[in-house]
Parts: structure tokens; sequence; C-alpha cells
């Protein structure tokens, strides 16, 4: 599939995972400039370190999605410096589990903040900044159409995220801008560290490549799960004028968990 796309994109928690992941392909696939958007500011100015190369521009925004008066000083240099942005990644993520009977209110609000609501801020700013023509991304969840127990904030916003994409693409038809999302499953990323059960199996199995066979092999039928650099490579399609006739489409990458 070719997925060649020399443009302005800008990439929400771009710092780690999938984000850094989409942000080194889309450099590599020969972006003009890239707006790279994540609350963890060293790790974000370390990937602008890597990222350096003759002909690429960047702008690195130290922010939390949810912050929507950081989102105005976004707009305002994209503007400033490129009057537009030709693609957009809306991949800022977290996680929280917990069975409903027993999550709080702070844990359900703190995913929604950041999931949804920072979802449709990056989005809004994305609608208005995206040329006629452009592409749109939203990086949602297999958990948001397949349902576990004791992942109901996450799975709630990446439900949400995939009919706000939906919503877009039918807005930005009439300018020929597509929205479509991606669903993962699986992915080997840093936000696996963050839960206990992980730690808990990484402490035993002693990696936690161990760790991730381990569990793709009990959930998923193809036994593996994704790295970064894959769902990089689906992103950068769906940018691309290769899939020019893709909108409101939702692509599920998840090793066939969702069957």
């Amino acid at each position: 599939m070719t997925s060649s796309f020399p443009g302005i994109v800008l990439v929400t928690g771009a710092a780690s995972g999938i984000g850094a992941a989409a942000a080194r392909r889309l450099a590599d696939d020969g972006a003009r400039a890239l707006v790279l958007v994540d609350r963890d500011g060293d790790r974000l100015h370390s990937l602008g370190d890597d990222l350096e190369r003759p002909g690429l521009e960047l702008l690195l925004c130290a922010q939390d999605v949810s912050d929507e008066n950081a989102w105005e000083g976004v707009e305002q240099g994209v503007r400033h410096h490129w009057r537009g942005l030709d693609g957009v990644v809306v991949n800022a993520g977290i996680s929280e589990s917990g069975a409903i009977a027993d999550l709080s209110f702070e844990a359900w609000r703190r995913v929604l903040s950041v999931n949804l609501d920072g979802a449709f801020l990056t989005l809004r700013t994305g609608m208005r900044l995206l040329r006629d023509g452009g592409s749109a991304v939203v990086v949602s969840s297999a958990s948001g159409v397949k349902a576990e127990a004791g992942i109901a904030a996450y799975a709630a916003s990446k439900a949400a995220t995939i009919q706000l994409a939906k919503v877009a693409a039918k807005e930005g038809a009439p300018r020929g801008v597509r929205v479509n999302t991606i669903l993962p499953g699986g992915v080997e990323t840093p936000m696996w560290s963050e839960m206990d059960f992980f730690k808990e199996m990484v402490a035993e199995l002693g990696s936690e490549q161990a760790a991730f066979e381990t569990i793709a092999a009990h959930g998923t039928p193809l036994g593996r799960y994704a790295k970064p650099e894959e769902i990089a490579g689906q992103i950068a399609f769906l940018l691309s004028p290769a899939a020019r006739s893709m909108t409101g489409a939702g692509l599920i990458v998840d090793g066939g968990y969702t069957l």
C-alpha cells in the first residue's frame, strides 16, 4: 500500500507508543512538518531531537490534550507557521481498570477527560485547521466495540470516539476532509506498564516481552500483539491518498480479538 504523505501533520500522545511510532513513520515518509503534542515535555523534546533531519520542521507542544486554553496556542502556532494542516492523528489516551461498582468517579473522569474530551478538543482544532482534502485518523480501540469486565471508563471513552469520528467525517465531507478511526487490539506500548496485573506478570515471567506473548496467546486468535510501528503504518495509509475513498470507516487491527 502506498502511504507517502509529505504534508503537515499534528500528532497527539506523540512522546511514546503509537504516537511516537506514527511521528517517526510520517517523518520517514517525507512529512514537511510535524506538530507534536504530549504532556510529557521531556520525552517529547527527546523525540524531537531524534526526528531532526533536513527538510522537516517541528513544533513541539508540551500540554495536556484536555486543556482547552492550550489548544488556542496550538492553533495560533500552526496558522502562524503554515496556515493549516494536511493531517491529524488523534492518539493521546490513558487507561484505568476496575469494575463499575468499584470505580471511583475521579478515575472515570480522569479517563474520559483525556480520551474523550481530549479527542474532541484535538479534532475540533484539527477540523478548523485541515485544508480541503485533508485527513484525520482517530486512534480508538477494539475495546470500543467489544465489552470486557473491568474496563468501563476506557471502553466507554473509546466507543464515544468512534461515533465522534463518524460525525466529523460527515461534517468534513463537503470539503473533501476524511476522518477515519483505527481500532487496535493489544499493542505493545508503555501503557501496559501502568497496570498492576501486568507488572506482576513481568515480575513472574522475567520480561515485558514474555508477558505480552502470554497475554496475546490467550486473548487473540493470531496469538500476538501488534508493535506500535505496525499501527503507525496503518495510520500512514489512512492519511494518504491511497485511502482517498475511505471516510467514516473503522479499521480493526486486533489479531482477531473481536471475532
